[in-house]
């Protein structure tokens, strides 16, 4: 995952630049990055591994001079890139995956591209967008046929002398929202950016749609594609922040009904305590306690200082260390009572399993009922780095081990209804060693965020997705897609 923002401002925009990137640090721990244009363009990177953008990026700040400038919190690739191109120098920040990468590549060798970001013997994903847009015969021609060329998906923002360019993926899967105070203009990936730099929201951009912001305004120089969108259903869920709004839904309130629709259907167990996995179970939780009337307690504490979220470290055993290390339980909150624990998400179970069931066990927990408010997930997502392997998945492995080997087509147990859906929530169960487990519907997490389901993604539950993202060969050249036009088809691996 990674974020980005961009400001314009009448006067000097480096402040700006610094806090409404560092508000997007939820959403990446690899690099963070800003890039400012003034006389020239100045660029600093810096990883965050280890850190915090704000201590790294702090003594930067005084010597950024400029009025327009983006910035990013990358979860993978250095960013944003230089370019010295044909359309003259700029710089760049993307947000998203290209999961046909390697064939880009490539073709792009053989066509006589060369690339200079390269590491951990990979090409920067961000230069081989810059590459492609280098193709087209203007930067909002050849923007659009980036878009056209990749599988997966790409928000971003340009930064050279006419301002900020801001495209929105084709899908809408990675939202952009543009913003504006009484002497400069803003766009981001998460509103709360704005809340406290007295950015109002403008408008959120179309999938497809391209806008240029500078010291005048917004100008629209590519309008969105009509009939497509499909922004990512894990933003309410669990990935974006609770003050955030995406499609002018805010991410807290969503939160809170997937929680009420959870403890709509728990009316046969007896619980003392209602919680929450923090951060991102929180209100969840919350939503629960509310409907079930029973008192919201915190078993388990973070400690916010040291430790970020456990889901965005790209290897397995960061991603442990964190988990072990960040959640504190409390044994006189948890001992004897029968507690609720809402979830955002299972992706693997292991940090579940491992790191939070077993630390209330162990405390003396007399049941515990787990509650995910998000269906079991069942392909690896295809759109942002995620999970990248439908092995690791908790559901997957479930399935394997009750058929005795993988499944191509896994539609029996995506229906709740099924014998083989509750056998695999059974297994999961055991496996993870909770008295209870129930997952949300996809219904009711659709009818939580309260957009109609062929308006959001649901890929990572669903194996469904648009047309246009089923194949390389349709993608490479594609054609704008009207709405009568627009088709959806099943995965199957």
């Amino acid at each position: 995952m990674s974020g980005i923002f961009g400001t314009v401002s009448k006067g000097e925009c480096a402040e700006d630049l610094f806090y409404g990137t560092d508000y997007h640090s939820h959403l990446g721990t690899e690099f963070g990055g800003v890039a400012v244009l003034g006389a020239d363009f100045m660029r600093q990177i810096h990883a965050l591994s280890q850190s915090q953008f704000k201590a790294k990026f702090s003594d930067d700040l005084k010597d950024m001079k400029g009025n327009k400038g983006i910035g990013v919190i990358s979860g993978s690739d250095e960013q944003p890139i230089f370019l010295n191109s044909k359309f003259g120098p700029f710089c760049l920040a993307t947000n998203g995956i290209v999961e046909n990468e390697e064939e880009l590549v490539a073709e792009l060798l053989k066509e006589g591209f060369s690339f200079s970001e390269v590491s951990k013997k990979k090409v920067n994903t961000t230069e081989l967008i810059a590459k492609l847009i280098n193709k087209g015969e203007t930067l909002i021609d050849g923007i659009d046929k980036m878009f056209g060329m990749i599988e997966g998906s790409c928000s971003l923002l340009l930064l050279n002398r006419t301002g900020i360019y801001a495209a929105r993926d084709r899908h809408g899967y990675n939202p952009l929202i543009v913003g504006k105070k009484e002497d400069a203009w803003a766009v981001t990936s998460e509103t709360a950016a704005f809340n406290n730099l007295d950015y109002e929201i403008v408008k959120d951009l179309e999938p497809g749609e391209i806008v240029l912001i500078n010291e005048d305004g917004v100008v629209q120089r590519k309008p969105g594609d009509s009939g497509i969108n499909q922004v990512c259903t894990f933003l309410w869920i669990y990935t974006g922040f609770p003050a955030s709004n995406y499609e002018g839904i805010n991410a807290e309130i969503v939160r809170e009904r997937c929680g009420r629709f959870l403890a709509k259907h728990d009316t046969d167990i007896n619980i003392d305590v209602v919680s929450g996995v923090p951060d991102s179970g929180m209100a969840h939780g919350l939503g629960y306690a509310m409907e079930s009337q029973k008192p919201f307690r915190r078993p388990l504490v973070k400690y916010t200082p040291g430790y970020g979220r456990s889901y965005t470290p790209p290897s397995q055993k960061t991603r442990d260390h964190v988990a072990k290390m960040k959640l504190i339980a409390i044994k006189e909150v948890i001992e004897n009572n029968s507690i609720v624990i809402c979830e955002d998400s299972i992706v693997r179970g292991t940090q579940l399993k491992n790191f939070t069931v077993k630390k209330l066990w162990d405390r003396g927990a007399k049941e515990l009922h787990v509650r995910p408010a998000c269906p079991p997930l069942m392909f690896p997502c295809k759109f942002n780095l995620s999970t990248r392997s439908i092995h690791e998945l908790a559901a997957r492995k479930a399935i394997r081990a009750i058929e005795g080997h993988d499944l191509k087509d896994v539609s029996e147990y995506l229906d709740h209804t099924t014998d083989k859906y509750k056998k695999m929530i059974d297994w999961i169960k055991n496996d993870i060693k909770v008295t209870t487990l129930r997952y949300q519907t996809i219904d009711d997490m659709v009818e939580a965020i309260g957009l109609p389901k062929e308006k959001i993604c649901t890929y990572c539950w669903t194996g469904e997705c648009p047309k246009t993202c089923s194949s390389s060969k349709q993608r490479i050249g594609i054609k704008e897609i009207k709405p009568k036009e627009r088709a959806v088809v099943k995965a199957t691996t």
